[in-house]
């Protein structure tokens, strides 16, 4: 009998559970860790922070979705991983023992590395269901008292598309109010061209990015670094593109949300072999840590280069079906391991993302990720708007049935009118 841990339980985490379930051998256990007993479907949050969606529409509780699958639910954070030992240390002092271990935690948001940025700051986040309700509280009373808006994302963040998709469905929700001629709003990207997405560009996502914020009246700085925040003030430096300075910004809101960098969680930080420094785990080709290769990993928290060097350093994203990609391969290569075979299985690293605008949307296909790229694809159109609505029912439907069928190959593929990638 082998006892398979899997530490989180969000778009990575759950899909992974049941899909390990199934391929497990009847005498294995799957057990999930998880600090958060609410499932949240994060592609969602956006919405959430215009009050669009509330988190009862996107959450929905863990333990009984799982245990009918029969995989054990334990609702705590993972404090220390111990690979020397094989052993998860719980924030209740519970010691978890584990022959394989699956890391699908996501990320810890580093709101403390620039002052005053962050939920316990001045600036508002979409990262979690619960920020984006506070977020979609405070929105209420900023269009009760409207100003000038900054949003976008910090130096080191790698996850771009949240950001845009809020700016524009902001942008939405104060036009259909009839108030956004009293709101002036910049974008501030660490991205060295807008559209750069931290891919490096995905087909013309550069000019039709531009034309759907000029269309908006969004003015935007790119290549930025936010040195710190104050109540109603953002200070950002402007860099060119050799790295000197081109500007220093002063830049006044009333209302921002700034998605932060990401780093590894406390548990893995610094564990030697493990985690780069900064605390995403580290993986060969088959999802499998190099070091202790009963440990695999799969999503944010997996340690992937950036696509380019960028005078402001950018990371590379890890879109729902590159996910999906690695929880696929990751469960068939312990089965493997389990048999006493090598493992077999690589995720095909392919980025697919369909983006909301509020009241249109844009769709990219970039395969593979990092380029140069066999498809290098994306188009816009109110269709993705509609498409990204189906699909969050779709998806959250699936998980509480413990669904172990390839989502976004089935939905959004069929969506794009892609049939499959290879």
């Amino acid at each position: 009998m082998a006892n398979i841990v899997i530490l989180g339980a969000g778009v990575g985490g759950m899909p992974m559970a049941y899909e390990m379930k199934a391929l497990a051998r009847e005498q294995d256990t799957v057990t999930v860790v998880s600090d958060n007993p609410l499932f949240q479907f994060t592609p969602s949050n956006p919405w959430v922070g215009v009050n669009w969606r509330t988190s009862r529409d996107i959450t929905f509780p863990i333990a009984p979705h799982l245990e009918k699958k029969g995989i054990k639910f334990i609702p705590q954070a993972a404090r220390r991983v111990h690979p020397e030992r094989n052993q998860v240390e719980l924030s209740n002092n519970e010691i978890i023992d584990y022959d394989y271990l699956i890391i699908a935690t996501g990320p810890k948001l580093a709101f403390d590395e620039i002052p005053g940025l962050g939920p316990d700051g001045h600036t508002h986040s979409v990262c979690t269901v619960n920020h984006a309700e506070k977020s979609g509280h405070e929105w209420d009373n900023f269009c009760a008292k409207p100003g000038p808006i900054v949003v976008g994302a910090v130096q080191l963040a790698s996850c771009y598309g949240p950001a845009y998709e809020y700016a524009f469905i902001m942008d939405t929700d104060l036009r259909k109010r009839k108030i956004r001629d009293q709101v002036p709003m910049t974008f501030v990207t660490a991205e060295p061209y807008i559209g750069h997405l931290g891919l490096g560009g995905v087909g013309d996502s550069r000019g039709m990015l531009e034309s759907a914020l000029r269309d908006r009246h969004i003015k935007w700085i790119c290549n930025a670094k936010v040195n710190k925040v104050e109540a109603g003030k953002m200070f950002v430096t402007e860099l060119n593109d050799d790295g000197s300075v081109k500007k220093e910004h002063e830049l006044p809101f009333h209302y921002s949300m700034m998605l932060p960098a990401f780093k590894g969680i406390d548990a893995v930080f610094g564990i030697d072999g493990l985690a780069n420094p900064r605390g995403f785990i580290l993986i060969d080709p088959y999802q499998r840590n190099p070091r202790f290769q009963n440990i695999y990993s799969v999503g944010v928290c997996v340690a992937i280069p950036p696509v380019e060097v960028t005078p402001v350093p950018t990371g590379a994203p890890k879109t729902g079906y590159m996910i999906e990609s690695m929880v696929t391969a990751t469960a068939h290569n312990i089965r493997n391991a389990l048999d006493g075979k090598e493992p077999a299985e690589k995720a095909t690293w392919n980025a697919v993302c369909l983006a909301d605008f509020g009241d249109t949307g844009a769709a990219f296909v970039a395969l593979p990720q990092i380029p140069p790229r066999n498809v290098n694809w994306f188009k816009e159109g109110k269709w993705v708007h509609l498409a990204k609505i189906a699909f969050e029912k779709y998806f959250i439907r699936k998980m509480k049935n413990g669904t172990t069928e390839p989502l976004y190959e089935k939905f959004v593929l069929k969506a794009l009118g892609i049939k499959k990638l290879k």
